[in-house]
């Protein structure tokens, strides 16, 4: 019996659906998909959350990945799936930032799901290589300033929010950064460390080795204030008020989920998140848990594709 049926019935005999128990009819397994491979911070994610929703439901919770097209491949699955509350996005920044950076989607980024909970935010690290001549970040802006166009930023995957991370900075910092391109982050870390291109946005999971073991130079952090697993790093906004470009990871349904599944999901999700092991887990991935109501977290992705827009529209980036 699908988790539709199990709520109405709750409703019908006056029962909260949001803390009663699931009957062994609701069987079905529900899944998460994931627009990004195995063994990445959203895949990790996608199966913290699964392994505490699947006890707190009484279904088992299956995560499947379905890289390819900035996420679009996963996402586009979900927003054509029955809204019974069975399948399920685990997505990311790209989500919105995607709204603008490809000409056409099959899907709606904001009308064709329901927003069921952020589940984190982790910060970008602007990092270079310990050879550029420049140790904090306002002696960084200066050599910029100084040389227009000569210093290189590497870009491990076009309309990402590590390169959008970059575009805001060289925007609000009025700097002339040449991208260099690459497929992927890890070949791109690689060059920053080699000293062929200067400097990344990285995140944690990817940079934090690199950086403790002096192969990268952390010059400052995305995030509105430091972050405790880099205490000594300065917050960009310290030297550019207003700047903060965090990467978040959200939980999708489709569009039309009845209110007593989208209300039940979010409260199973929010109470995974506030417990010690989510926690424990997430300072792991470097993240901050950030579970949220319903209404804030729509709200917070209507938002989102507004702030997006006119930073992807600078950059000149696109996707057909």
């Amino acid at each position: 019996m699908r988790l539709w049926i199990f709520l109405s019935a709750c409703l019908f005999i006056g029962l909260n659906p949001a803390t009663a128990q699931t009957t062994p009819e609701s069987t079905q397994p529900i899944k998460i998909l994931v627009g990004a491979p195995p063994g990445g911070t959203t895949d990790t994610m996608a199966r913290a959350i699964a392994a505490e929703m699947a006890p707190a439901l009484g279904q088992t919770v299956i995560v499947e990945n379905r890289p390819g097209a900035g996420g679009n491949i996963a996402a586009d699955a979900v927003a054509k799936a029955p809204p019974d509350g069975n399948t399920l996005l685990m997505s990311f920044t790209s989500h919105t930032i995607n709204a603008t950076l490809y000409s056409k989607l099959p899907f709606d980024p904001v009308n064709d799901f329901t927003p069921i909970s952020m589940i984190a935010t982790v910060p970008n690290i602007l990092v270079g290589n310990p050879q550029v001549p420049a140790k904090t970040l306002p002696e960084l802006i200066a050599l910029a300033k100084q040389k227009p166009g000569k210093l290189t930023v590497a870009i491990g995957g076009t309309g990402s929010s590590l390169h959008m991370a970059g575009e805001q900075f060289k925007t609000m910092a009025q700097l002339d950064l040449l991208n260099v391109p690459y497929k992927g982050t890890a070949p791109a870390i690689a060059d920053v460390v080699a000293g062929h291109v200067d400097l990344m946005f990285v995140s944690p999971v990817v940079g934090l080795s690199q950086i403790r073991a002096g192969t990268l130079r952390a010059y400052a952090v995305s995030t509105v204030g430091r972050q405790p697993f880099l205490p000594d790093v300065p917050a960009i906004s310290e030297v550019i008020p207003g700047f903060e470009s965090a990467a978040w990871f959200g939980l999708f349904a489709p569009a039309k989920l009845p209110a007593p599944i989208a209300a039940k999901l979010n409260g199973v999700v929010v109470t995974a998140l506030n417990g010690p092991k989510m926690r424990a887990q997430m300072a792991t991935e470097g993240a901050t848990p950030a579970g949220t109501s319903l209404a804030d977290f729509a709200a917070f992705v209507r938002r989102d594709v507004e702030r997006w827009a006119p930073i992807v529209k600078q950059s000149g980036a696109t996707v057909e």
